[in-house]
């Protein structure tokens, strides 16, 4: 079942730790709104209560400065060592341990990020159409700029068969998504020299840039990104807030790691 519509945030230039307190509010509203009954009754008067509508799907756009290094769910179980950690931290870069799918990656300024927030369920999809749907969503956004973009059977979006111009990385919990992707505008690609970018072999990183595409900003793509998103979950409408619109409490602290 498809919602009317899907509410894009856009943070601009902002940290990881205020993008991941906003996406750590908005997925405990789902997890909320999930553990409501469907109908609960009073035991006097055997009234049926129905319970509010869910909270929409929500797109969290940004480009995270300071840069980044985010390590996936696998190796959060094993952590870095204190050299390894010492060589990703550089130039001023973070490094975050994440409960999300895939390996290390970057992101920094000139890259799209897109966290999505969705319960699966309302939109009919499986966990894997749901990646295969962020996927399209890239390929399509390429398109629009004239980049030929596709897939591959390593996740993302390609340019080349050794090329990734977008990378995809989720976590779910109750069929409700989180994370999402990284679409390279103007990044600087020196950053993904220093990873095996997302534990593939030989393969590199490419970006607008690099495939011609000069003098597009990151909220231009991150708008056609969401855009493309809306169509392939059905949703009708796009409600757009800025962060000045977004309460200050919600980018800071949190309600605790998403697991």
């Amino acid at each position: 079942m498809s919602r009317s519509r899907l509410l894009h945030l856009h943070l601009g230039r902002t940290t990881y730790v205020a993008a991941a307190a906003l996406q750590r509010s908005l997925v405990s509203a789902h997890l909320a709104h999930k553990c409501q009954s469907t109908s609960t009754r009073s035991p006097t008067s055997l009234q049926t209560l129905t319970p509010s509508n869910p909270p929409d799907p929500t797109v969290i756009t940004s480009e995270f400065h300071p840069p980044v290094y985010t390590l996936g769910r696998r190796e959060s179980r094993t952590p870095l060592t204190p050299e390894r950690e010492s060589y990703l931290r550089v130039r001023g870069s973070e490094l975050r341990y994440t409960p999300r799918g895939g390996l290390t990656t970057f992101h920094g300024p000139g890259q799209l990020t897109a966290y999505v927030i969705a319960d699966l369920r309302h939109h009919g999809l499986t966990p894997r159409c749901y990646v295969r749907t962020l996927e399209r969503a890239l390929v399509t956004t390429c398109a629009q700029w004239g980049i030929r973009a596709f897939t591959t059977e390593d996740t993302g979006a390609w340019t080349s068969e050794d090329r990734k111009i977008g990378a995809v990385g989720v976590h779910m919990r109750r069929f409700v998504s989180s994370f999402g992707v990284g679409l390279n505008v103007s990044t600087d690609l020196w950053w993904f020299n220093r990873i095996i970018a997302c534990g593939l072999e030989g393969k590199g990183a490419t970006s607008f840039v690099r495939e011609g595409v000069v003098g597009v900003g990151v909220e231009e793509v991150g708008d056609s990104f969401v855009k493309a998103l809306a169509e392939s979950l059905g949703c009708a409408t796009i409600g757009k807030k800025s962060r000045e619109d977004i309460p200050p409490d919600l980018l800071v602290g949190g309600v605790g790691e998403v697991s």
